[in-house]
């Protein structure tokens, strides 16, 4: 046997399996020499603009708008490195926008936590708000036929920055870029039609994949309809450590990270696996049940049809008990129906799309779930609720012999395996 540390909360888990589980994960890439130093270069000599000092000159109000939460992106560190790059623009001519897409506000509390004492003291921070009509304007309407909302204080200031972070993504096929504005400071109708069941359920709206895939394009169409005038974006490793940064214009820096992602996080087998172990990467990403879904599809990207998927995530936040993720559970008694009922056109809600990459994964694989949240919660969600890891794997080995495959994902959704054709 050999151990195995899981990200897992904010201090992991260790796990024994047998030593011939394979292990994948990115090539863990150093943590840059200077990020400050690196930060600031890229905003002064950035892909596919003027540098910001240029950008921002003589501009009243300027906008820059984060991810919120649930995502790692080390705002506390970009933001104060931007706010220095500008040190000669009053602070009261920024906003700072937290882009919370269709989640929570987050609290003042948790935003001193995102972005440090001083900021929150001395810059006004927004959470945005999708459900608010009044706090939002109508940009326009894309190919697919959505009319785009976004965010008012965003859309009427005179200068724009958006920040983030590029990861794999399941649907978009990665994180970052346009995805800051859309669906991160997006309305709700605009969120619902981006995450459609159509949009979802197309083969080219998955993990790593950009041409083709109607999602991002969905994503850039909309951002481009309130373009961003500079974009800051990093990529981590799996200490939440830059590794790189990508400066500019919203959409060429933002391809040219997807390409340095792409090169590191994706991982080639040879075959699928029986059983494949998961995260979802660690806090801040594994707080809740909706984002652990993102692991399982990692997974299943790799698991034999009929296979079994174990994920450890800790869901410090519950399900969570906002939005109607957990109510569309609730509607029907099997992941076929919650399907069925999706595919419905008729059938429009906001959080639907995690129900169906959930459902999707759950008509593939058997998915196990270790975690804070108590069995009965668990199973509501037609999980399989387990307190012990290897305790699980050992029945799992009974059911499908002792030559059945494993894979163990240690970090989740930041390696994206695929099995070679």
């Amino acid at each position: 046997m050999k151990q195995v540390k899981l990200a897992y909360g904010k201090n992991g888990v260790m796990i024994s399996v047998p030593d011939e589980a394979v292990v994948i994960e990115p090539r863990n890439l150093p943590q840059l020499e200077d990020e400050k130093t690196a930060v600031l270069a890229a905003l002064r000599e950035p892909i596919g603009a003027l540098p910001l000092k240029e950008i921002v000159k003589g501009k009243e109000r300027i906008a820059i708008v984060i991810s919120d939460l649930t995502r790692p992106t080390p705002n506390y560190k970009l933001v104060p490195w931007i706010l220095y790059e500008l040190a000669d623009i009053p602070k009261d001519k920024f906003v700072i926008i937290n882009g919370t897409g269709s989640h929570r506000a987050n609290t003042r509390e948790e935003l001193v936590q995102m972005l440090g004492q001083e900021i929150v003291d001395t810059v006004k921070v927004i959470n945005h708000d999708a459900f608010n009509d009044d706090e939002l304007v109508k940009v326009g309407t894309n190919t697919y036929g959505s009319e785009v909302y976004l965010n008012k204080t965003y859309v009427e200031s005179d200068c724009k920055i958006v920040i983030g972070f590029i990861e794999p993504h399941f649907f978009a096929g990665f994180s970052g870029g346009p995805k800051g504005i859309n669906p991160g400071i997006a309305g709700i109708r605009t969120i619902l039609d981006f995450h459609n069941a159509k949009m979802i359920g197309h083969p080219n709206s998955t993990w790593g994949v950009i041409e083709g895939n109607i999602l991002q394009d969905a994503a850039t169409q909309n951002c481009l309809l309130a373009k961003p005038d500079f974009m800051l974006n990093v990529t981590l490793n799996d200490n939440k450590e830059i590794t790189q940064v990508f400066a500019g214009d919203v959409i060429k820096a933002h391809r040219i990270g997807c390409e340095f992602v792409k090169e590191h996080a994706m991982y080639a087998v040879d075959a699928p696996f029986d059983i494949v172990i998961t995260t979802n990467s660690g806090y801040p990403l594994d707080q809740n049940l909706y984002q652990t879904v993102k692991g399982m599809s990692a997974a299943s990207q790799i698991v034999k049809k009929g296979g079994s998927i174990i994920s450890v995530s800790e869901c410090s936040d519950g399900v969570p008990d906002h939005g109607n993720y957990a109510k569309i559970l609730q509607m029907r008694n099997t992941p076929q129906e919650l399907l069925e009922m999706i595919n419905d056109e008729s059938f429009s809600v906001f959080d639907q799309w995690q129900v169906q990459a959930q459902a999707m994964v759950q008509l593939k694989a058997d998915c196990y779930l270790y975690s804070t949240l108590d069995p009965e919660t668990v199973r509501k969600a037609m999980f399989k609720p387990i307190t012990s890891v290897e305790e699980t794997i050992d029945s799992l080995l009974a059911k499908y012999g002792k030559e059945a495959r494993i894979a163990v994902m240690p970090l989740g959704p930041l390696t994206i395996p695929y099995v070679k054709e």
